[in-house]
């Protein structure tokens, strides 16, 4: 039997999807992916996401979703999806697992992941030094000196959350000013533990199993200077995780899926939600309401194609 609708992502979008599509009695399953709820669930504190005005853990609000869903029928199966057929319908999906599925419809919310530097000694020194999420691995820099990279919104948001933690915490940013929101900025200044380093960006990444320094070069004056920490935290950005859709779907030159106003992509079924293909916004409530809109859309697909066919729908008539 082919499943009604599968929704590939497990952050926002898909979460929310999930609950739409459940409440609409379609019975969805989703495939979380390897990591159960996405950027956000990698996030300590939410400040902005309606209805907890006393912030809330990104993992805890993606669990939240997750049992919403639930309670209305939707189904989840921690698995990554490897490959996807949509050249023919019912569409075919295989996993990293060996599950094979067939889905009358798709929604892609895969979302997107962390920019790495690509300097020497980062890949060598993931997990020894280097990390990617302060929430997973501050802990372990108790006591000692860090880098943050990037001068965002996530930058500054994990800094803070550093300070919890190390007895200094640079923020290394490429600028001489900030992207983040003012509120995040007069935060991070108001800070005693935190120490900006400014139109600097890191040269190589040095250590001898784990990080012991990192060497940077001011690009306004073209000096060199060594800055001794014991972790460095990557926050310059993420790309869209759509590499799996390929030649399949339509995508711009940065791998943004290419979407109309309704979410649907140029194969009728198979729509995206989330930071698949938002590269303007990338806020977990955008994300939340693009899952909202797919799951209707589905709805509405699935209405359509019980009346009319998958040919008809092809053809133009949705």
């Amino acid at each position: 039997m082919s499943e009604n609708v599968i929704i590939i992502g497990s952050g926002p979008a898909g979460l929310t999807a999930a609950l739409y599509a459940a409440r609409a009695n379609l019975n969805p399953l989703l495939v979380s992916g390897n990591e159960f709820g996405g950027q956000i669930a990698l996030t300590n504190e939410v400040e902005n996401y309606p209805g907890f005005p006393d912030g809330i853990t990104g993992p805890e609000l993606t669990e939240l979703m997750k049992q919403q869903a639930e309670k209305f029928g939707a189904r989840f199966e921690t698995d990554h999806v490897s490959k996807v057929n949509f050249q023919a319908h019912p569409f075919t999906l295989e996993t990293e697992n060996g599950a094979h599925y067939e889905a009358k419809s798709v929604i892609i919310a895969t979302g997107a992941s962390p920019r790495r530097l690509g300097v020497p000694g980062e890949m060598e020194l993931t997990g020894r030094g280097v990390s990617y999420c302060a929430t997973c691995d501050g802990f372990f820099f108790r006591g000692k000196e860090v880098a943050v990279i990037g001068g965002g919104d996530s930058a500054l948001q994990e800094g803070l959350f550093l300070t919890r933690f190390a007895t200094q915490v640079h923020i290394v940013h490429r600028r001489d000013e900030l992207r983040a929101q003012p509120i995040l900025q007069e935060r991070a200044r108001e800070n005693s533990k935190i120490n900006f380093v400014w139109n600097s960006v890191v040269e190589d990444i040095r250590g001898n199993g784990t990080v012991n320094a990192l060497d940077l070069k001011n690009v306004r004056t073209g000096n060199k200077s060594e800055l001794p920490v014991s972790g460095v935290f990557v926050y310059i950005g993420h790309y869209p995780n759509t590499d799996l859709f390929k030649g399949q779907l339509d995508m711009n030159e940065e791998g943004y899926l290419s979407v109309d106003e309704r979410l649907h992509t140029k194969i009728p079924g198979v729509f995206a939600a989330g930071e698949a293909h938002d590269h303007i916004f990338k806020q977990a409530i955008v994300s939340a309401g693009f899952g909202c809109m797919a799951a209707m859309e589905v709805e509405k697909f699935l209405a359509d194609l019980e009346h009319q066919g998958y040919a008809a729908l092809q053809n133009g008539s949705r």
